[in-house]
């Protein structure tokens, strides 16, 4: 049986869209030709989009716009204009592309286009601009002017130029009714800006069931395009997930997180201080006491009241300068190996702290650092301390990979050859 180790897994939860774009108008009304990006024909509309990905390619999104839709047409055979609210609102499918197709390329930006089609509902109410902001109505003559009174009245002569208000005051009555099917295809491209957020940039043609949005029927369907941009966040939530390792799978992980290897009442996991000496007392993270700070605990600490600040040797006892330079004397006179197998035999802060301040003090010439130990000079000043050592050892045991065991050994060995 594999044994199983803990992994964070991001699942994905919805995201949300907010926009802003234009909305191009397609349908029977051609005075300005069949450009469907005409000025008369352009309008804004806001959109709002939820999407829930499905997997590594697909994902399911419901879509609202809001927004107008608008045209005109002045010709020698028609003279006609109308605007229309829409609220638009659909569900569609999207095909990703980023994915491994997309990941696997060597650049640093990496942009995620989509495809989608999908199937949405439309209500629309169109109103004409008729009259001018004086009720007068619209007449078109054949110069391209809009008179008071139409081109063939006994009193044409007597006709003052009229100017569009732009104002769409007639509502249009009839029997046909204000809404359809849709059925919208486009394509976006979404660019991550941050951890949750992107830019959104797409387009969507629709397609749809009536020929009344313009008020014109002429046999064949009103269409509009929607282009825009959006803001889009993605919500998402660390999930811890179980996984198969084969590497471990002799390692019975439920005996480890309920281990005391030392037995002082602290398990291991929370241990700081493994390996105490039975019955020692400890503190909360299993540290044996050292109530006066002197880096000696006090099991070992033959001077238990050291003063704050005062520097001590391997038993607890406060130095005085002319004992550190004595003892500064003997150390120098140990072989590395001999100061290691010291520093084994009784581990402690403040022998290390006592061979740093030799080390930093002193005219001593510096050994280069190691390629593979080179991580542990965490502060790169080519000297590795006794702190840095201890910081590295911890990592390992946190589960950093920088280091092994093996290296770990090295470490400490180089430790005390660096200083010759």
């Amino acid at each position: 049986m594999h044994s199983q180790t803990e992994a964070k897994k991001v699942k994905q939860l919805p995201s949300v869209a907010i926009g802003a774009g234009v909305l191009s108008f397609n349908g029977d009304l051609v005075g300005d030709g069949m450009k469907i990006f005409s000025f008369a024909r352009i309008k804004t509309g806001y959109n709002i989009t939820v999407e829930q990905r499905i997997g590594k390619y697909l994902g399911a999104s419901l879509n609202c716009i809001y927004g107008k839709l608008a045209d005109k047409e002045q010709s020698k055979t028609r003279n006609q204009n109308f605007q229309s609210t829409i609220i638009q609102t659909d569900l569609y499918i999207n095909i990703h592309f980023d994915n491994d197709l997309i990941e696997k390329q060597n650049i640093s930006f990496k942009p995620s286009p989509y495809l989608f089609i999908g199937f949405g509902y439309l209500q629309f109410d169109p109103y004409e601009d008729l009259m001018d902001k004086n009720g007068e109505t619209y007449n078109y003559w054949n110069d391209g002017s809009i008179r008071s009174i139409p081109e063939g009245d006994i009193n044409a002569a007597y006709a003052t130029v009229l100017h569009r208000d732009y104002s769409y005051e007639t509502k249009r009555v009839d029997s046909a009714k204000h809404s359809t099917f849709t059925v919208p295809v486009g394509a976006a491209i979404n660019l991550k800006i941050l951890d949750n957020f992107s830019i959104n940039i797409g387009a969507a043609y629709y397609f749809t069931f009536t020929d009344y949005i313009d008020n014109v029927k002429s046999g064949k369907n009103d269409n509009y395009l929607f282009a825009n941009v959006s803001l889009q966040y993605s919500f998402t939530k660390r999930e811890k997930e179980m996984v198969n390792n084969k590497r471990y799978e002799n390692v019975d992980f439920l005996s480890l997180d309920n281990s005391d290897s030392d037995q002082d009442g602290v398990l291991d996991n929370n241990d700081q201080c493994q390996g105490t000496p039975k019955g020692v007392k400890v503190n909360l993270v299993g540290c044996p006491m050292d109530n006066d700070e002197d880096g000696i605990p006090d099991y070992r600490d033959k001077e238990l009241t050291t003063i704050k600040g005062a520097m001590v040797n391997t038993e607890g006892v406060t130095q005085t300068a002319k004992m550190i330079k004595e003892n500064q004397k003997k150390k120098e006179a140990l072989p590395a190996t001999e100061r290691s197998d010291v520093f084994n035999q009784n581990p402690s802060l403040a022998y290390l702290k006592d061979f740093d301040f030799e080390a930093l003090s002193g005219k001593k010439t510096r050994a280069t650092i190691p390629t593979d130990l080179k991580a542990a000079d965490i502060n790169n000043d080519g000297y590795i301390t006794g702190a840095e050592m201890r910081a590295t050892i911890e990592a390992f045991f946190e589960g950093t990979p920088n280091f092994t065991v093996e290296r770990l050994n090295d470490l400490v060995d180089f430790y005390f050859e660096q200083i010759k």
